[in-house]
């Protein structure tokens, strides 16, 4: 299980509640497609966190490119409004965080913290 944080690229504040949906839509294709199952996927303007599980035939790496790319080619295909505010280049900055959870340990607490992205903090 993993916690992936990815930014859009220069950190620009796209992440609207229309490329929200799409990301969450593309992720259940994606579901469906490879053996990558999301647990939780929490956006906030300009990042999103994704809880995902997977089988060790995936590398970390390999996830995250899965991810990154099919979720760019979709958002940009259905929003286009977005690529002119990324002056028409990628959607999604060169980074990105990784971490493992785990199973008995800190999944809830990581679950959680995915899930409250994007709300106002009190």
């Amino acid at each position: 299980m993993y916690h992936i944080v990815c930014a859009a690229k220069y950190r620009r504040a796209v992440l609207s509640d229309a490329v929200d949906g799409i990301i969450r839509d593309v992720c259940l294709e994606i579901a469906k497609r490879y053996e990558i199952i999301f647990l939780e996927i929490g956006t906030d303007k300009d990042h999103v966190h994704f809880l995902v599980q997977s089988v060790p035939m995936y590398s970390p790496k390999k996830i995250v490119q899965i991810i990154k790319s099919i979720t760019a080619r979709q958002i940009f295909e259905r929003a286009p409004e977005v690529k002119k505010q990324l002056w028409g280049g990628q959607f999604w900055g060169d980074g990105y965080f990784i971490s493992t959870v785990g199973k008995y340990g800190n999944e809830d607490m990581i679950k959680n913290y995915v899930n409250k992205q994007g709300q106002p903090r009190v």
